[in-house]
């Protein structure tokens, strides 16, 4: 199994991508000692975005290609303001906002005082079309809810940017979809696979597990202690909301 990409514009984004977060080694690959993520998947993968801003010309690259996508897929006159998710999608939104000669505003995990625009700081994008840009995405439930709480305070968010998805969780797709949040990312774990091919990164034995894992994220979660379903990684979320 490999990545489906639109274009061949966008497969070689995404392995240009892959090879910065190679080279500045922001891939980790731990199938003995699984991660275990906050909706309670267990993965023997871990990406870490937040290294990408310590790297200047590594995140100078990442960030054109993210604009160019973004000009692409959802248009180059089509956003009027980026957003940041609290706290590692602020940076990323800084810059592409940058770029794109938009208005930046962020979202906050959880409201601070009172009113429409308790969560978002900057200014509230009432009626804009605000464009959500975060570093990373496994299972989708963080963007659903800034999302929702841009359009609560009266943004329209349609579209929301990370430069990595995990591309392997089950619903996460679906329920962005159902809500019309039209997710846009650079690579995923299958471009990081492909790069792989082409330099000894990690041994063999950790990638034909991480194939497994790739493969059935499900049932290699629940084997190794975690969630098993998806309505265990919402459960949660509910029982607190």
């Amino acid at each position: 199994m490999s990545a489906h990409h639109a274009s061949d514009w966008d497969r070689d984004a995404a392995l240009t991508t892959a090879r910065i977060l190679l080279e500045i080694k922001a891939v980790n690959f731990r199938p003995e000692e699984p991660y275990t993520f906050t909706s309670g998947w267990k993965s023997p993968v871990y990406i870490d975005c937040r290294k990408i801003i310590y790297f200047p010309r590594a995140r100078n690259r990442i960030c054109d290609l993210g604009v160019e996508k973004i000009g692409r897929h959802v248009g180059y006159e089509s956003i009027d303001v980026v957003a940041g998710g609290e706290t590692a999608g602020i940076p990323f939104a800084a810059w592409i906002a940058d770029r794109m000669l938009a208005p930046m505003a962020y979202v906050r995990k959880k409201p601070k005082g009172f009113g429409r625009g308790a969560q978002i700081e900057g200014d509230v994008p009432e009626g804009l079309r605000t464009l959500l840009v975060e570093d990373l995405t496994t299972d989708g439930a963080s963007k659903i809810r800034f999302a929702q709480a841009l359009r609560d305070a009266g943004a329209i968010c349609d579209h929301t940017f990370v430069v990595f998805y995990y591309g392997v969780f089950p619903g996460s797709f679906e329920t962005m979809k159902q809500m019309g949040l039209a997710l846009h990312h650079l690579c995923t774990w299958w471009d990081v696979l492909e790069v792989c091919r082409e330099r000894p990164y990690f041994e063999e034995s950790a990638l034909k597990e991480v194939r497994k894992f790739l493969e059935d994220p499900v049932a290699w979660s629940k084997a190794h202690g975690g969630i098993g379903s998806v309505e265990e990684a919402r459960a949660p979320r509910d029982a607190a909301e």
